[in-house]
């Protein structure tokens, strides 16, 4: 097993509202000559936590952390379902019950390329009790 030290948070910079799954990543992912899809889980829109790598394996989702990391993903851009946040808590607390010294994270907090993925303050969202920014709610 891994030590896992970060849980890293991602968007897939898809259009909001758009039903992608972790197949249509892992598909773009080997179109760019990876092995297989870089994020540990994939939550789509109507909220399903999609399995991407195998969690023992080392992803491929932030340059330099991904020994020590997981990586999630969020399908969208910016603005994310309500389901989508209530399946983002659900995993995050389930991986920090099993990793509690692991930092959350977004990914623009350890990007060395100016990304602003996951387009929400990661550690903001957690340390307010798992609640989004009304400006990054999708509501259909």
């Amino acid at each position: 097993m891994r030590e896992i030290n970060e849980i890293i948070i991602h968007c897939a910079d898809t259009p909001n509202g758009k039903p992608f799954h972790a197949s249509d990543i892992d598909a773009w992912h080997r179109e760019r000559g990876w092995n297989e899809i870089g994020y540990h889980w994939v939550i789509a829109i109507d909220g399903t936590i999609e399995a991407g790598r195998h969690p023992d394996k080392i992803g491929s989702h932030a340059e330099g952390h991904n020994a020590h990391s997981y990586g999630i993903c969020m399908i969208g851009k910016d603005r994310f379902t309500k389901p989508q946040w209530d399946a983002l808590e659900l995993l995050v607390r389930r991986l920090h019950g099993e990793y509690p010294e692991a930092r959350i994270i977004g990914h623009r907090d350890v990007a060395t390329n100016g990304k602003t993925c996951p387009n929400f303050d990661v550690a903001k969202w957690w340390e307010n009790g798992c609640i989004p920014e009304d400006k990054n709610i999708w509501r259909v």
